[in-house]
């Protein structure tokens, strides 16, 4: 069984396990471990960690199978925040990129006759991307989902179409399908599959018909209005961010607030205004955090620590003193 990039293994003749993260050549790969550090590892000598998510071919739903044939593959996953039916309360809706395929996708929901985009982006390789958390009754009031989607690689790669897929998910559906358990997920999951066909584009024609020219002929010309363009600095400072996190900056009267409140807003602000810089494409993101107890900045730096595709540290000392820190995306 061939190794992939993202794949978790552990270790044939010693304890541990980790990622793999480049392949170096036939016989070797890279392995990130869990403290971060990456080493050079014989593929012989790794044994693939797999519990693939599996078409099953009698249902809408997906069946688990360990050990099973790798293939390229794209879910639409809802899950439950308990695995007890009658305790479910809360439902995540993850995207699941189990290909080698990096996506660039949309997520709509139907609401009467038009479908309202709640969130899009960039998912990398064998990634997922939590799209919205919801109750049950969300199903009832908007079953129809859209998931559209871009494929691409940052190298050589087999060229594939953009697909769209709509899937209709209520209450009912959920009641009635089978709930699996994934290493990737806390809890058991209800797991639609979206795309498992990846095969190269078909081809298309150079030269123009007789009534595709006719066509263009027929287009009158037209303009727009001329676009000003940024300068270079100003679109550079547009890619830059500044947040606040001191607590008077976040609610009106924190003195009514016990520390441990003040401290879950903080946290909650930094946790939306990062996922916000990943989503709006910002390059550098300072926070303002302070000296204090460095309670909150430990647990900053703690988060960060394990968010792959950026690096951070202590933001200019004479801009923000020693209470804040940058983070580059």
């Amino acid at each position: 069984m061939k190794l992939r990039i993202g794949d978790k293994v552990k270790f044939l003749n010693e304890v541990g396990e980790g990622t793999v993260t480049r392949i170096k050549d036939n016989l070797h790969v890279f392995v990130e471990m869990n403290d971060g550090f990456e080493i050079p590892y014989p593929a012989k000598q790794l044994v693939p960690i797999h519990n693939e998510l599996i078409i099953h071919r009698e249902s809408e739903n997906i069946e688990l199978e360990a050990n099973a044939q790798i293939a390229d593959a794209i879910y639409f996953v809802v899950e439950p925040d308990h695995d007890l039916p009658q305790l479910m309360n809360d439902y995540k809706i993850y995207l699941f990129n189990a290909s080698s395929y990096n996506l660039l996708y949309t997520y709509s929901i139907k609401d009467d006759a038009y479908y309202q985009t709640l969130k899009h982006g960039e998912v990398g390789a064998f990634q997922k991307i939590l799209l919205k958390q919801v109750k049950l009754p969300f199903f009832n009031e908007f079953n129809f989902h859209k998931t559209e989607c871009l494929l691409f690689k940052n190298g050589h790669y087999k060229s594939q179409l953009p697909f769209v897929e709509i899937l209709h998910i209520t209450p009912k559906v959920l009641s009635g399908a089978k709930p699996i358990k994934h290493q990737e997920f806390k809890h058991q999951v209800f797991a639609f599959l979206i795309k498992d066909q990846f095969s190269q584009t078909d081809t298309t024609t150079t030269e123009l018909s007789l009534i595709d020219i006719a066509r263009l002929k027929t287009i009158k010309e037209f303009k727009t209005k001329a676009k000003v363009s940024k300068s270079q600095k100003e679109y550079l400072k547009s890619l830059e961010r500044e947040i606040d996190l001191h607590i008077e900056e976040l609610v009106e009267n924190p003195n009514e607030l016990s520390s441990h409140e003040k401290f879950t807003i903080q946290l909650e602000r930094f946790e939306k205004e990062l996922d916000k810089a990943f989503e709006e494409n910002v390059k550098k993101i300072i926070f303002i955090h302070g000296v204090g107890n460095g309670k909150l900045k430990h647990e900053i730096v703690s988060r960060l620590k394990h968010i792959k595709g950026i690096t951070f540290h202590d933001a200019p000392l004479k801009n923000f003193g020693v209470g804040a820190t940058q983070i580059n995306i």
